[in-house]
């Protein structure tokens, strides 16, 4: 093929290809795809003068169709709910990390907990979009993850309880990290405790509420459901779970919110009511987001290692890209109770 004028390259980027970058290179055309992808056996010299003619041509790589030509489009797609999170942005932060080490672009949908969204946007992306697909706590799974095993498309879910023989995932050990607080808790002669779930439909919330419930019952107490109000992992439900509690007839001394950002709502409930913290509400949550420490007083909760759940999950990812048919894999890091100063004992008060 000619090598293109300059009148030529007043045209359409579109048409510019990637034989037009390998004239202009002074190379082939399988030095420049290898470049494309990030391949080895490229010489420094040679791969500098690819991207300098890249550059000048104006080429934009045409993702989908490097894929559908066999080749890799060297994206991996995530899927979260809020980007608003300090949880999800702290997970991000470990993808990242790992993803840049080896030279992967991320391709980021946020469906604001809406379930048909999430499963669009799955189907967008393992379309030749991406590589591979990671989900932070994801909310329907039902629709897409028997598609993802038969296709054997790469995917690994974050913060979700599975079946683990059939979902490749990396969570937290979520049931013992909320039985630990509440442990913590009744260690502190309180009785009646107030619980404000994550969303019913994520595993982790289901799994902190029977942490909840068996701690309960491992210190002789019954489980009264009027103490346990529903969330979504939202700061505003925090507040809304609060005044409901607080409103009872025999209001709770401690509640446990089911993550940081509730546990936030919590208190600026108990502040309007003109409650003093912790003297007449304990309050405890779940994540340790970095602000937990820096609000007032600073918050008790339970760490997740969430940046080392976004590498793993990450790590995870890349080796089933390099091996679809890998055995499915299951990784559940350990939690561990913050002690700060928005607990106390209830005989104090």
């Amino acid at each position: 093929m000619r090598k293109k004028s300059d009148g030529d390259r007043s045209t359409s980027l579109h048409d510019v290809t990637i034989v037009d970058v390998a004239d202009e290179a002074g190379v082939s055309y399988a030095t420049v795809s290898r470049v494309i992808n990030n391949k080895d056996h490229v010489s420094p010299e040679k791969r500098e003068r690819v991207l300098r003619a890249m550059a000048q041509l104006g080429y934009v790589a045409n993702l989908q169709a490097r894929s559908l030509a066999g080749g890799s489009s060297h994206v991996v797609g995530l899927l979260v709910n809020y980007l608003s999170s300090s949880y999800t942005i702290e997970i991000m932060r470990g993808i990242d990390e790992v993803l840049q080490t080896h030279h992967y672009d991320l391709v980021l949908y946020t469906t604001h907990t809406r379930k048909t969204k999430e499963s669009a946007y799955v189907a967008r992306l393992t379309r030749h979009l991406a590589d591979g697909l990671l989900l932070i706590l994801p909310q329907e799974t039902t629709s897409y993850l028997d598609a993802l095993r038969q296709r054997r498309f790469p995917h690994v879910l974050v913060d979700y309880l599975s079946d683990g023989a059939y979902a490749p995932s990396v969570a937290t050990t979520n049931f013992q990290g909320a039985y630990d607080a509440m442990n913590y808790l009744l260690e502190l002669d309180h009785r009646r405790i107030g619980f404000i779930t994550g969303g019913r439909e994520t595993g982790c919330a289901q799994q902190r509420l029977e942490g909840y419930q068996a701690a309960l019952k491992d210190h002789g107490l019954p489980y009264d459901p009027q103490l346990v109000y529903y969330g979504k992992f939202l700061q505003p439900q925090g507040y809304q779970g609060a005044q409901t509690l607080l409103n009872l007839a025999d209001p709770p001394t401690a509640i446990f919110a089911s993550n940081d950002s509730m546990a936030f709502g919590v208190m600026e409930a108990a502040r309007e009511r003109g409650l003093h913290l912790p003297e007449d509400l304990s309050i405890l949550g779940f994540d340790d987001i970095p602000q937990a420490a820096q609000v007032h007083p600073p918050l008790t909760t339970v760490h997740q290692p969430l940046n080392k759940m976004g590498q793993r999950a990450a790590e995870l990812l890349l080796d089933y890209m390099a091996d679809p048919l890998a055995p499915i894999e299951r990784i559940e890091l350990p939690t561990d109770l913050i002690i700060r100063q928005s607990c106390q004992r209830r005989s104090e008060r």
